[in-house]
């Protein structure tokens, strides 16, 4: 267990007062221990080879070899969990991304840009973050196949009968399960779909836009009274819950508190879904830290839905699938790469 052993610490950023404050962040935290620090992808590389850090904090942007390239080199010849250390929420959300489809664990946006002199506004999250990922198993990390071509079996004739709502929902590691799920499923898939995924303020925009990208179906960021229509995927802006219309048709957004400290939650979404979806649903839980949707499960389970957790073996954080799990209102327990064929069946 990661958290009855030192964690060791190699900081890599271009800055060297960044490297002092996320330095002295973890000098300062119990249970945490800096090995080291790097100021450029090829230094880093070096270090990992040398110290065997158990976890890297790394900068994206810096000169000889930013961190993109060096997470990729590093993935292939000495993977270790990795969490970025992004300088712009809008700016650094396509080079964020793609980090993540490389292997990172998951990222801390900088507050305040390259030099972050308020670094301490994310101490607590960055810490959480260094732990979590101290755990994580690394052969999850390597980057996913979502360009696999598409097995035959998932493809489907045009749908018939009421439109179905499909929620899905997830957090760590839950960017590449998304990518490699969506892909699958069909252009005619019998349903509207609604996505949380846990994501700072300024990302979820290119992830839509990545997805959309990449994928059969139509996705794209949910605004307010957007209509749930076949083969359109809504995800939920960061920052605000996305909620069902009374009418079960349409998106409402609202900035109202948290849930268990996130917003957009998976809770909020799929119990809504539950309370006024006008059709089957099938519901969803992905990768992830915390319980958030377990409650919502419970729900829509309630209500007659169809509910399917990621398998233990193939999550980055077995979090969120686990407490859906000790609900007792998962129908069923797949790996990722079954996934997409038991949404498809599901949606039938």
């Amino acid at each position: 267990m990661t958290d009855l052993r030192t964690i060791k610490v190699l900081v890599v950023d271009d800055s060297a007062l960044m490297r002092n404050m996320v330095g002295d962040i973890v000098k300062a935290t119990p249970g945490l221990k800096l090995v080291g620090s790097a100021k450029n992808g090829l230094e880093a590389i070096e270090l990992v080879r040398q110290l065997s850090p158990d976890v890297v904090t790394m900068d994206i942007e810096m000169p000889k070899m930013d961190g993109l390239q060096a997470l990729a080199r590093l993935m292939t010849e000495s993977p270790v969990a990795t969490v970025m250390l992004s300088a712009h929420a809008k700016e650094g959300a396509e080079s964020t991304l793609l980090a993540l489809e490389l292997g990172a664990v998951d990222f801390v946006t900088k507050p305040s840009g390259s030099i972050s002199l308020d670094i301490d506004k994310v101490r607590e999250e960055l810490v959480e973050k260094i732990r979590m990922a101290a755990g994580v198993d690394l052969a999850k990390l390597r980057p996913g196949n979502s360009h696999r071509p598409i097995p035959a079996a998932l493809e489907s004739k045009a749908p018939t009968g009421i439109m179905r709502t499909l929620a899905i929902g997830s957090s760590t590691g839950g960017t590449r399960a998304l990518a490699e799920i969506l892909p699958k499923l069909p252009r005619e898939i019998n349903a509207a779909l609604l996505l949380v995924q846990h994501m700072p303020v300024g990302f979820t925009r290119s992830l839509a836009e990545r997805l959309d990208n990449r994928s059969k179906i139509r996705v794209r960021e949910a605004q307010e009274g957007d209509r749930l229509e076949r083969g359109l995927a809504l995800l939920a802006p960061a920052g605000y819950h996305m909620e069902l219309s009374s009418s079960g048709d349409r998106i409402k957004l609202n900035q109202n508190p948290p849930r268990f400290g996130v917003r957009p939650s998976v809770d909020v979404m799929m119990e809504s879904v539950a309370l006024y979806s006008p059709a089957e649903t099938v519901g969803v839980i992905l990768t992830g830290m915390g319980h958030d949707g377990a409650n919502g499960v419970a729900g829509m389970k309630k209500k007659g839905g169809h509910i399917i957790a990621e398998d233990r073996s193939s999550c980055v954080v077995y979090g969120m699938p686990k407490a859906a799990v000790e609900t007792g209102a998962v129908d069923e327990v797949l790996p990722l790469d079954q996934i997409p064929g038991a949404i498809v069946r599901a949606c039938r």
